[in-house]
C-alpha cells in the first residue's frame, strides 16, 4: 500500500516541560528510540494495543490504560497517564475527537518528549472516513447536532470506529509499523514483515464478511444499540437498521420502537443484534414484541472483556468468534 501520509512518526520538539515534569521523564527510564533501546508503549484503546503488539513481537510491549469492559472514547484517564506514557518509547492513538483524551497526550508528547514516538494510526485515511450519520441518509434519527455547528462553525464529525473494517485495519497495522520503524530503524524490516503477516489474516476476515455479502437471504439486519459497523456497511454493503443511530448519545423513542418490531416482522428477522458493551434490554424488548427468536451480541472490537481476555481474544477472536457468526445469523447467510 502506498497511501501518502502527513506525518506518520511525530516527534517532539524536545523536552520543554520543566521541574518535576522533566526530572520524572529522566528518572523513569523514559524510552530513547532504536539506538539506545526499544522495549515498551502504550496504545489508546484495546484493538490499538493488540495491533501494536502483533507488529512489534517480541521486540516490544504495549500496553493501553483503559479498563477490562469500558471503551476508549469518551473514556478520561487519571492523572498519572501522561507520565506514564512519557516513560516509554511510543504511543499509538486515534486522531479523532472522540479519543479527545488520547489527542490531547499526544499534544504533549509531541511538544515536551522528543524521546517518545507518538504515531496516528489515521494518517492517510483522511478520505475514507465516514460521517457519523453516513449510513442511509442518517437513518436512526437525530444524531444531536454531530457533524453540525460547533461553536457557530459548520465542522464535519467522522465516525471514529474505523478499525471495525479490516481493510482499513490493515492499512492503520501498516502505518504502525511504518511509525516503530522509523523510531527504531534497526528492527524497521522486522516490523514491517509482522505486519504483512497479520495482514493476511485481516485478509481472512476480510474474505468472512464478502462471503456473508454474498451468501445473505436478506439485505438488512437489525441492531438495537448504536450502530458501530457503518464501515461493514459501506465496505460490504450491509445494511444495519438501528433504532438508535450512530450516536452513543441517542435514545430511541417509542415510534423507532415500534418502526423497527414492523422491520424484523416484515422481513422475516429471526435474531436481533445488540452491543456487547451495552445493555440488551432494548434487544430482548424487540424479540419479546416481535417474531424474532434471539438476541445476539457484536462486538464494536474497541475493548475487551474478562471472559475473552481469559480466552485469549484479540482483534481478530473478536471480529471472527463474535461478528462473523452473528453476521451470518443476522442476515441469513448460513
Amino acid at each position: 500500500m502506498t497511501h501518502s501520509r502527513r506525518s506518520v512518526l511525530r516527534r517532539g520538539a524536545g523536552l520543554a516541560a520543566a521541574g518535576a515534569a522533566a526530572s520524572l521523564a529522566g528518572c523513569s527510564g523514559g524510552g530513547t528510540g532504536g539506538s539506545e533501546g526499544f522495549d515498551s508503549g502504550y496504545a489508546a484503546f484495546f484493538t490499538l494495543k493488540d495491533w501494536a503488539n502483533e507488529v512489534a513481537g517480541e521486540r516490544a510491549s504495549f500496553e493501553d490504560p483503559v479498563d477490562v469492559g469500558q471503551l476508549g472514547h469518551g473514556w478520561t484517564p487519571d492523572g498519572t497517564l501522561a507520565a506514564d506514557v512519557a516513560a516509554t518509547d511510543a504511543f499509538v492513538y486515534l486522531d479523532s475527537p472522540e479519543f479527545a483524551w488520547a489527542q490531547d497526550l499526544a499534544a504533549t508528547l509531541e511538544a515536551d518528549y522528543d524521546s517518545v514516538a507518538v504515531v496516528d494510526v489515521l494518517d492517510g485515511l483522511e478520505d475514507d472516513l465516514l460521517d457519523w450519520d453516513h449510513s442511509h441518509g442518517g437513518e436512526g434519527g437525530d444524531h444531536d447536532g454531530e457533524g453540525g455547528d460547533h461553536d457557530g462553525e459548520s465542522e464535519t464529525r467522522y465516525d471514529p470506529h474505523v478499525w471495525v473494517d479490516p481493510v482499513l485495519a490493515a492499512e492503520m497495522v501498516e502505518t504502525i509499523a511504518a511509525g516503530l520503524g522509523e523510531a527504531d530503524p534497526e528492527n524497521a524490516d522486522a516490523y514491517a514483515a509482522n505486519a504483512e503477516a497479520y495482514a493476511e489474516e485481516l485478509a481472512a476476515v476480510d474474505d468472512a464478511f464478502e462471503a456473508i455479502a454474498d451468501e445473505a437471504a436478506r439485505d438488512v439486519a437489525v441492531l438495537a444499540g448504536h450502530n458501530s459497523f457503518q464501515y461493514l456497511e459501506a465496505r460490504y454493503g450491509f445494511r444495519l437498521h438501528s433504532p438508535v443511530g450512530v450516536s452513543p448519545q441517542n435514545e430511541p423513542t417509542q415510534s423507532e420502537i415500534a418502526g423497527t418490531i414492523d422491520l424484523v416482522d416484515t422481513e422475516g428477522i429471526d435474531v436481533v443484534l445488540y452491543d456487547r458493551f451495552q445493555s440488551p434490554r432494548l434487544a430482548e424488548s424487540i424479540v419479546e414484541n416481535s417474531d424474532a427468536t434471539e438476541a445476539v451480541p457484536v462486538t464494536p472490537a474497541g475493548g475487551t472483556t474478562r471472559e475473552w481476555n481469559d480466552a485469549g481474544y484479540g482483534y481478530l477472536e473478536q471480529m471472527t468468534e463474535i461478528n462473523v457468526p452473528a453476521f451470518e445469523r443476522a442476515f441469513g447467510a448460513q
